[in-house]
């Protein structure tokens, strides 16, 4: 479930960003879920983290809710919602790195030889689709997965004793008095915009605050928790070809054939992959 509602995260990012602008788009997910959050919280009587969650839910705010979401939404300016999917099929692999040298997740030489074959794929296809050069939206894609792997390990990890939805809703506070002030602060300063923007733009909004920064989470780091950091993230090797698939059928972006090569590649992978990582 978490990777059926995050494939359409970054669709609905570039479809936000058409009529809202992107820093907007950024803090107000998180400003928003955030809200959310807190109100799920107090009415829950929901503990708080204690000794060492406090640790892995800070740096999972830091990955997931504020590094993951603006990086991402700046790239989509520069490079479509299909070619930042594909990028975005790194992040199985640094999540698994994060994993390792964080949580001493132990892991047979062979999973880190087919992550390699897999990181290598990715970085090809997103040369070849920038034309044989890099540019802007490659670079803050790769941040944007740097920043996620980070927010996965540490939640994944935070959940195993907290509980998944607690987790991400504690990120979500944790960055509140951040995001709700810049939030606040794009909202008057740039009132025309968001005014004049229309019903799409503002449902992609509501999408991507509700389901990709808050609920998509209750799921993904409750199998995170359950499975293993490393051997359950490579299930979001999917997300590639239901990223392209939405935003070929959905927003009507051009899909080059050869993307379906490179992620068909990449998720062949994915057998190998948790094979390996069942090893431990």
């Amino acid at each position: 479930m978490g990777v059926m509602v995050f494939s359409l995260s970054l669709p609905m990012t570039r479809l936000a960003n058409t009529e809202l602008p992107p820093l907007f788009v950024a803090f107000g997910r998180m400003a928003g879920a955030g809200l959310l959050a807190a109100a799920i919280v107090l009415a829950l009587q929901v503990r708080r983290p204690q000794g060492s969650e406090w640790r892995d839910v800070l740096w999972a705010a830091l990955g997931v809710v504020v590094g993951f979401p603006l990086l991402s939404t700046l790239a989509v300016k520069y490079v479509n919602a299909s070619h930042a999917g594909v990028i975005n099929g790194l992040l199985p692999f640094f999540t698994a790195l994060a994993a390792a040298l964080l949580y001493r997740e132990r892991l047979p030489r062979a999973f880190w030889l087919l992550c390699t074959v897999g990181t290598g794929l990715v970085c090809t296809f997103a040369w070849l689709a920038g034309g044989g050069t890099w540019n802007a939206g490659d670079a803050l894609m790769l941040l944007a997965v740097l920043a996620a792997a980070l927010g996965y390990a540490a939640g994944g990890v935070a959940s195993r004793t907290l509980g998944a939805w607690q987790t991400i809703c504690w990120a979500l506070i944790l960055s509140m008095p951040v995001s709700v002030p810049v939030a606040a602060g794009l909202m008057m300063m740039q009132p025309t915009a968001l005014a004049t923007a229309g019903l799409g733009a503002w449902s992609a909004f509501a999408y991507v605050t509700v389901m990709s920064q808050l609920v998509g989470f209750f799921a993904w780091y409750g199998g995170l928790a359950r499975g293993g950091v490393a051997r359950v993230g490579q299930i979001q090797l999917l997300q590639i070809f239901l990223t392209a698939a939405a935003a070929g059928l959905f927003f009507g972006e051009a899909v080059p054939w050869y993307l379906w090569l490179f992620a068909g590649g990449v998720v062949a992978l994915i057998v190998l992959l948790r094979r390996f990582a069942a090893l431990r």
